[in-house]
């Protein structure tokens, strides 16, 4: 079965129209979830022009929505204390009557951290400090009391309440390609693994999804429990035959989930004259 999530940036837009698309989406059964991003500046375009954050925007879309599931995709770990995040994902899951899905990734961004003097590190720094924070979130999320002595992180007795309304948590989602440290970490937390745009390198892809299989057979995990996701860019004023034959391929490689990047400004319109051309799709 095909299955489908909308993402919307959230620069370059306003508020209304995100909130237009988020409601269109939720009205629609064939949209399992709904996403933003996690920036303070624009990553494309015009990088003075206007972003608005991720958790404040979530919690307010959680709200105006019923049924799908919502997320950030993805939460760079250097932008928020995974303690503190942890507590914030507890507090959103409960809000929306336990339709989060917590995303996670190691920051790449260097404009942003640069900008706000934010550490982001070498590539074994944010590696390091990804790794930890996903598992000091797992424990957060899941732990009467949780200890934990890292590098970047540590932990004493240290509580989180109230618990998430999901158990044991929230799914995690991992987005990222990084062979030797990003897939593992997919295989031991992830319940989704987001390779970004692999509708021009399919065979990459597919040789990435082996090497999370590896993985899980490494640590014990079935693959089967891990969903593996793309997204589609979708530009305003799309054609959405052609959008749906882009993802009917998508779904011939293997995809499980198609995630629909709105890049630029849409609407509700957009939303509904694509869910018409997708719901053709196997």
């Amino acid at each position: 079965m095909a299955r489908f999530a909308v993402k919307t940036p959230t620069h370059h837009t306003t508020w209304d129209r995100m909130l237009e698309v988020w409601q269109a989406a939720d009205s629609i059964d064939l949209f399992e979830s709904a996403w933003n991003f996690d920036h303070f500046y624009p990553i494309r375009g015009d990088t003075d022009g206007p972003c608005l954050e991720a958790w404040v925007t979530l919690s307010a879309l959680s709200q105006a929505t019923n049924r799908i599931r919502v997320g950030t995709m993805v939460n760079g770990m250097h932008f928020r204390h995974p303690a503190v995040l942890a507590s914030m994902a507890s507090s959103l899951d409960i809000l929306s009557a336990g339709r989060l899905e917590i995303g996670l990734g190691a920051g790449w961004y260097e404009l942003e951290a640069d900008a706000y003097g934010l550490d982001l590190g070498t590539v074994d720094q944010r590696m390091t400090r990804f790794e930890e924070g996903t598992e000091v979130i797992h424990l957060l999320l899941t732990e009467e009391k949780s200890s934990f002595d890292g590098r970047f992180y540590q932990l004493s007795d240290a509580r989180n309440e109230p618990k998430p309304v999901q158990r044991p948590r929230p799914p995690i989602v991992i987005g990222g390609r990084g062979e030797k440290r990003t897939l593992r970490l997919a295989a031991r937390f992830a319940s989704m693994w987001d390779a970004l745009f692999i509708e021009d390198e399919k065979s990459e892809w597919l040789r990435l999804r082996e090497v999370l299989w590896r993985h899980c057979q490494d640590v014990g995990r079935d693959p089967r429990e891990i969903s593996c996701s793309s997204h589609l860019s979708v530009a305003p004023n799309p054609d959405p035959a052609e959008v749906a034959s882009r993802a009917a391929t998508m779904f011939d490689a293997g995809i499980d989930v198609v995630i629909l990047g709105l890049t630029g400004v849409h609407d509700g319109g957009t939303v509904e004259a694509l869910a018409g051309a997708l719901s053709g799709v196997d």
